[in-house]
């Protein structure tokens, strides 16, 4: 599968994979802007636990994710640490360092 179809396919199923007990009351947008092969713009908007996801670019999200869209696959997949890659400067963070933190808590890793 190309990188271009694991991200659609991690995006497209964000949805099922959010954790509603961790994203209750939460009011967010978390804005994704991935490099590279199979790169895009997305941004997800969590409300009251419930979650969507759009194509494209927000105005103001709340945090901005920066990465290369294969080191995002090896993130959401386990293979690579996403402290690790935001001390390496593979993961770039603007916004709400706290959401950041909490990310993992939000989402399940997909099976």
């Amino acid at each position: 599968m190309s990188v271009a179809d694991q991200v659609k396919e991690i995006f497209n199923a964000m949805p099922a994979n959010l954790n509603a007990d961790a994203a209750k009351g939460m009011n967010a947008v978390i804005q994704f802007n991935l490099t590279g092969d199979g790169g895009g713009n997305y941004y997800v908007t969590i409300k009251d636990g419930t979650c969507t996801v759009t194509e494209g670019t927000h105005q103001s999200p709340n945090m901005t994710m920066t990465m290369a869209a294969q080191d995002y696959v090896d993130m959401i997949t386990g293979k690579l640490n996403g402290q690790m890659a935001f001390m390496s400067g593979k993961l770039k963070i603007a916004g709400d360092m706290g959401l950041a933190m909490k990310m993992q808590s939000l989402f399940k890793r997909p099976a």
